[in-house]
């Protein structure tokens, strides 16, 4: 399956979102999903399936819990696909970069000013 089939899905697109902050067991993957999309335990559960069999997650047991993460390499051919379109952002996030260090400085010698 192509990594957009997977990531075409604005659920299994969530479950990643959270796996991003860090491991998550199934249940508490579950709990959230289910608030935000009003779907099923057995729902959540295929869908990290989908997500584990496409290699974009891994799974750990811990005693009867599952606990999840995302699998970063998984997401290579994404990033892949996105390099030519870089270039639209690109240079508008290196001027973002440079406007918030120009207000850093100014802040930083309004305050040695103030001293």
């Amino acid at each position: 399956m192509h990594a957009f089939d997977i990531l075409g899905d604005p659920v299994r697109r969530r479950i990643l979102e959270l796996l991003a902050d860090g491991e998550a067991t199934a249940g508490a993957v579950s709990d959230v999903i289910r608030a935000e999309f009003g779907i099923s335990q057995p729902a959540v559960s295929q869908h990290l399936r989908v997500l584990r069999e496409a290699g974009f997650a891994q799974v750990r047991a811990e005693g009867t819990r599952r606990i999840y993460a995302v699998r970063p390499e998984a997401l290579h051919e994404v990033d892949e696909w996105l390099t030519p379109f870089r270039r639209f952002w690109g240079p508008r996030l290196a001027a973002l970069d440079t406007e918030i260090a120009r207000g850093k400085r100014e802040r930083r010698q309004t305050e040695e000013r103030n001293r």
